[in-house]
């Protein structure tokens, strides 16, 4: 019997990660579970070459960081419209070995808003075993992967989790290419060259690969993949529909290397297969790959697709497993925004709930005095689970803290006006009135500041019905007696501290609805005896 496949588009957190390469700038967008899978909704590429002049001057050029920025900027785009929850990025080869790398990483972070990592050459080689592992079906194998990026190459052996060897090497294609790729065709010379010189930086790596072994070769990246679509186009006569877990032999990868180093960019450009960006680069990644695999002995390489921005979301994953399974608890964006800010302000996890509850019933009980709809429902709320995170800073002052631990705790899925609000909501849940003067509130529109008042007055009091926070008022109700309010709530333990000053905490609620306001806690058995007698 087929069942229905899961519903991935409710209820599960959207990821995006961003890998700035020293060649390309990829992303891919996913929808996360909480067992560790997810779904790919979206890919981006685009050719910055952040490495243009920078591999050999370790400086970013001006022209370059324009092109990074614009494309981070048209990224962050794309992720407002999917709806994604949380962008992971790191920079490579480029940006750690620029001097003004950190520099640009932080211009991204104030003008985009993105706040991307630079990462070591190991980091970045166990991202991308990481990836190989989860994505290639290896049967417990030792496997070698073999990466060759714009800036550098990146070697990783290991057995499942356990990694026996890191190594990151400055032989990227990009980096080739401005170093030995000045002919066109490239000379004998200049291949001779380059050839040497992967030799000789690959050579002690090369050795510890023989030394440990290794039962299957991964290979992924651009550049590979690129070379692997000329190897099968030539033996298929068409371009793959796919090279994922596609298993190519060295021998065709080294005729791929002949072709190419005959060919100037124009005959390759006519290539079946060729991509049209790589053209420029593609012979010194022939040259690198081909080195590489005789040096480390590789005799096949299976094709991988899943490279270091895969890893990187496995990674994320892996570390964030309780954010991913909120996102399954909680589909709607700004609760589950809500309830993450309450987390890492470690809120009493019943109080603010409780409270939360106590304050829609009086919302809902007064109706006909406030007015409001349901997105000012909403916004109550939300202020009743956040109300107390300042003590997170301190308890004094603590509605204060608040109410700047949700105008900073980046909040999704709310208007900025909406923040306003329910920061002021729960800034004033403790004491002193909303007035015009108090920064924050003055500023808001008429109608936001109403609305401000008369939730705050709503939250006042159902936060006073749990003062000691043991959830001793169970429910409550009101009655309009006359020109009067009377809040009935029924309590199943010791009210005491419920009843003291509860009434003073109903004086904005006077104030909001101009009528007196009286405060009853009725303990349970009492409840139970006058039903009694009205039976």
């Amino acid at each position: 019997m087929l069942t229905d496949p899961p519903a991935w588009n409710q209820g599960h957190m959207k990821i995006a990660a961003i890998d700035l390469g020293s060649n390309s700038i990829h992303m891919v967008m996913v929808e996360a579970s909480a067992t560790g899978g997810f779904r790919v909704i979206g890919r981006e590429k685009e050719m910055v070459r952040l490495g243009a002049s920078t591999l050999a001057r370790h400086h970013l050029s001006s022209t370059a960081m324009k092109r990074g920025l614009e494309t981070l900027a048209k990224y962050k785009r794309l992720c407002e419209t999917q709806g994604v929850d949380k962008i992971v990025a790191v920079a490579t080869s480029a940006v750690r070995e620029a001097g003004n790398g950190e520099d640009f990483l932080d211009r991204v972070g104030r003008t985009i808003g993105l706040w991307p990592k630079a990462v070591s050459g190991e980091e970045e080689a166990r991202l991308i075993y990481q990836a190989a592992l989860h994505s290639i079906h290896l049967e417990g194998r030792r496997a070698l992967v073999i990466d060759i990026g714009g800036g550098s190459v990146e070697l990783a052996l290991g057995a499942g989790k356990r990694i026996d060897l890191l190594a990151s090497e400055k032989l990227g294609v990009l980096r080739m290419a401005q170093a030995f790729g000045h002919s066109d065709p490239l000379s004998p010379k200049d291949e001779a060259r380059l050839e040497e010189h992967v030799d000789r930086h690959v050579r002690h790596h090369a050795s510890r690969v023989r030394e440990l072994e290794y039962d299957v070769a991964v290979g992924t990246s651009g550049t590979i993949l690129a070379l692997a679509t000329l190897a099968l186009t030539a033996e298929n006569g068409a371009p793959p529909e796919t090279l994922h877990h596609v298993t190519l032999t060295a021998e065709a990868l080294r005729e791929v290397r002949r072709r190419l180093t005959g060919t100037n960019l124009r005959d390759r450009l006519k290539m079946p297969g060729m991509d049209q960006g790589r053209a420029d680069i593609i012979v010194t990644g022939a040259v690198v790959l081909d080195t590489v695999l005789q040096r480390t002995g590789v005799k096949e390489l299976v094709l991988c697709e899943w490279a270091l921005r895969e890893g990187l979301l496995l990674d994320y994953l892996q570390g964030h497993r309780r954010s991913v399974a909120r996102a399954e608890a909680y589909p709607d964006v700004r609760r589950r925004s809500v309830v993450s800010l309450a987390e890492r302000c470690a809120a009493d996890d019943e109080h603010g709930p409780h409270v939360a509850r106590l304050a829609l019933e009086l919302f809902e009980a007064t109706r006909r005095l406030h007015g409001l709809g349901d997105e000012a429902r909403s916004l109550l709320e939300y202020a009743a689970l956040l109300h107390d995170i300042g003590h997170h800073i301190s308890y004094p002052g603590h509605h204060k803290h608040t109410y700047y631990l949700i105008k900073n705790g980046g909040l999704r899925g709310f208007h900025p006006i909406e923040i306003e609000v329910l920061a002021n909501v729960a800034r004033y849940h403790r004491r002193g009135h909303p007035r015009r003067k108090h920064q924050g509130f003055g500023g808001l529109p008429s109608e936001a500041r109403r609305t401000v008042r008369t939730l705050a007055a709503l939250l006042r009091v159902a936060d006073a019905l749990d003062r000691s926070h043991r959830q001793v008022v169970r429910t409550l109700t009101v009655s309009g007696r006359g020109r009067s309010l009377l809040i009935r709530a029924q309590a199943g333990g010791d009210s005491e501290l419920e009843l003291w000053g509860v009434q003073r905490r109903a004086e904005l609620m006077e104030m909001v609805f101009g009528l007196p306001v009286r405060v009853e806690v009725v303990p349970e058995e009492q409840r139970s005896t006058r039903r009694a007698k009205e039976a």
